[in-house]
């Protein structure tokens, strides 16, 4: 089973699927999966899987936003998904507080 890290900007409108229904109202402290990638950076991502594939999506503010808005509203996923300079998003971790 080959495993690949996803960013906000490859996000795939079957990935957003297997994302909102694995976590319909949301991912917990628990379900954040950290590790170092290739860099030395500290990553952090939940994770989706298919028969084949498993899927580490890197954790961001984008990313909350974009299933949330998607759940709202699933028929129109190119209203949601931003394609514009996504290098300048940060690669932003949920509040502990929330948790």
């Amino acid at each position: 089973m080959k495993r690949v890290i996803v960013d906000y900007s490859k996000l795939t409108e079957d990935i957003l699927n297997m994302l909102v229904e694995k976590f319909p109202t949301g991912y917990g402290y628990r379900d954040i999966i950290t590790f170092k990638n290739a860099k030395g950076e500290t990553v952090r991502a939940v994770e989706v899987r298919t028969e084949e594939t498993i899927y580490l999506v890197k954790i961001s503010l984008k990313l909350e936003e974009t299933m949330e808005e998607y759940d709202a509203d699933e028929d129109n996923f190119d209203d949601v998904h931003d394609t514009g300079d996504l290098e300048d998003i940060p690669d932003d971790s949920p509040e502990d507080d929330d948790y």
